[in-house]
C-alpha cells in the first residue's frame, strides 16, 4: 500500500551553503566535524522513512537528535536542503506556495508542547480559532469546534476560558483545535511534554482511545522512550541527525540496531512491551460439529496436552480436559458436555503482564479476535518463562 507519507533522503544544512557540508557528511566527516570546518550545523542527515495511513509514527531522540527539524520539514515549516517529503502525491520540499497551503489546510493539522491558546478567547474560540483563519463562517465554525471538543471530552466546556481549566484539559484544547479542522494528518511535536507524569499518561491513553474511532495519520515526537514504546504503531529512533532504527515497540526493544538504541531500551519492563502474539503457540482445537470425546482424548494424547481448546462455526466454544473427555466417552455422553467455559482468554494484543495472572490457572490461555475466533494459544509456562528470561538477563547486566 502506499504509504501517507514518505521521506527520501532528506538533509537538512543550517547556514550557508547546503552543498559543502552535504558533500562531507557523504564522504564521511561527522556533524562536529563539519561545524569545527563550515560553522555550519546538521539538522538531519540522508533520513528516509515511510508512515502509513492510519498509523501512530512516533520519532524519539534526545534534545537535538533532529527529530523537531524532520517534524516541521513534514508540513513545510522548515524546507529540506536535499531530499522530497511526499503527503500523498505532493512533495512538500518543492511544491508552489499554493500547493503547500492546500495542504497545510486540507490535509494537515499541527499540536504543539506548549498550549498557545488564548487567555481572552473561549475555549470554543480557540478550538475554532485554524477555521476562522480560513475564513470560514462563525455558524459553521462553532459546530465543528464544538463536535472536536466532545471527541476530547470537553463538550461541556466551551465556554470557558483557559485560565479555568487544568493543563491537561488546556492540551484536549489545543488537540480539539486540531481536529476541528478535520486533516487526515496530525503532526504532533512533543504536545504531552509539559504535562506532570500522571496527566500525561492519561493523555497518552486518550490519545489511542481517540485513533480507534478516528484512525488518523499520526506523526509524534518524543524524548521519552516509554511514551514511544505506548503510543507508536511504529518507532523510529534517531541521534545526531540520522534514524538509528525503525520498527515495531517489541523490535526496537528485542532487537536493539546498535549500542545507543541497547543503552535506551536497557531499563524497559519487556511485559509491558512484548503482546502475547509474540510467545503464542497455533491452535489446534477441535471442531464441535465433528469431533467426540474419543477423538478429544486421541488429539491431547499426540500432543502431549491435558486440555483443548473446542470451536464451534469458527468460534471458541469452550475447553474440554483429558479427564472430562474420558469421562464423557466412558459414559456415551456428546464433546459438547465435556466442556467447560471457565477458562482464560485474551486477545493477541494483551501485554505479557495482563497474561501473568491468568497463568495462575490449570488451563491454557485462549487468544481470541474480535469475532471470537481463536488465534493461538499461550500455555502458562511461557509466560513465566519469558518473565524469568527478562530476570536473569537484568541479573547479568548487573554482575556486568
Amino acid at each position: 500500500m502506499k504509504p501517507k507519507i514518505y521521506g527520501n533522503g532528506l538533509y537538512k544544512i543550517f547556514g550557508g551553503d547546503a552543498t559543502t557540508a552535504i558533500d562531507l557528511l557523504k564522504a564521511g566527516q561527522s556533524k562536529d566535524e563539519i561545524y569545527a570546518a563550515t560553522g555550519q550545523t546538521v539538522g538531519v542527515r540522508d533520513v528516509s522513512f515511510k508512515v502509513a495511513e492510519g498509523e501512530i509514527f512516533v520519532v524519539m531522540g534526545l534534545s537535538g537528535s533532529g527529530k523537531s527539524t524532520l517534524v516541521r520539514m513534514i508540513n513545510g515549516l522548515i524546507k529540506p536542503s536535499a531530499g522530497e517529503i511526499l503527503i500523498d502525491d505532493v512533495n512538500v520540499a518543492d511544491c508552489s506556495d499554493e500547493q503547500l497551503r492546500n495542504v497545510r489546510r486540507n490535509k494537515v493539522a499541527m499540536v504543539f508542547q506548549h498550549f498557545a491558546l488564548f487567555p481572552h478567547k473561549t475555549v470554543a474560540e480557540n478550538a475554532a480559532f485554524g477555521l476562522k483563519i480560513r475564513g470560514m463562517k462563525a455558524s459553521e465554525r462553532r459546530e465543528r469546534a464544538q463536535a472536536a471538543l466532545e471527541q476530547v471530552g470537553l463538550g461541556a466546556r466551551g465556554d470557558s476560558y483557559p485560565d479555568e481549566l487544568s493543563g491537561g484539559m488546556q492540551q484536549r484544547v489545543g488537540l480539539a483545535r486540531g481536529l476541528a479542522s478535520e486533516p487526515e494528518i496530525l503532526l504532533m511535536d512533543e504536545p504531552f511534554g509539559a504535562l506532570d507524569p500522571l496527566i500525561r499518561n492519561d493523555m497518552q491513553q486518550e490519545l489511542l482511545e481517540l485513533q480507534r474511532t478516528l484512525k488518523k495519520t499520526i506523526v509524534f515526537i518524543t524524548h521519552d522512550l516509554n511514551e514511544a514504546l505506548a503510543l507508536g504503531t511504529t518507532i523510529a529512533i534517531m541521534r545526531d541527525g540520522v534514524i538509528a532504527q525503525t520498527g515495531t515497540a517489541e523490535e526496537i526493544v528485542g532487537s536493539p540496531a546498535d549500542d545507543y538504541v541497547a543503552a535506551f531500551t536497557r531499563d524497559i519492563d519487556r511485559s509491558q512491551v512484548f503482546a502475547a502474539a509474540s510467545i503464542a503457540r497455533p491452535a489446534t482445537p477441535l471442531d464441535l460439529a465433528t469431533d467426540n470425546a474419543e477423538v478429544a482424548m486421541t488429539r491431547m494424547e499426540e500432543l502431549g496436552i491435558d486440555a483443548v481448546h473446542v470451536v464451534d462455526d469458527g468460534k471458541l466454544a469452550g475447553i474440554v480436559s483429558y479427564r472430562a473427555a474420558s469421562a464423557a466417552h466412558r459414559d456415551g455422553l456428546d464433546l459438547k458436555d465435556a466442556l467447560t467455559d471457565d477458562f482464560p482468554t485474551a486477545s493477541p494484543e494483551s501485554l505479557l503482564n495482563d497474561l501473568y495472572p491468568l497463568a495462575g490457572t490449570e488451563y491454557p490461555i485462549a487468544l481470541t479476535d474480535e469475532k471470537g475466533q481463536l488465534t493461538g494459544i499461550v500455555h502458562p509456562q511461557d509466560v513465566f518463562q519469558q518473565l524469568a528470561n527478562e530476570e536473569e538477563e537484568e541479573e547479568e547486566k548487573e554482575k556486568a
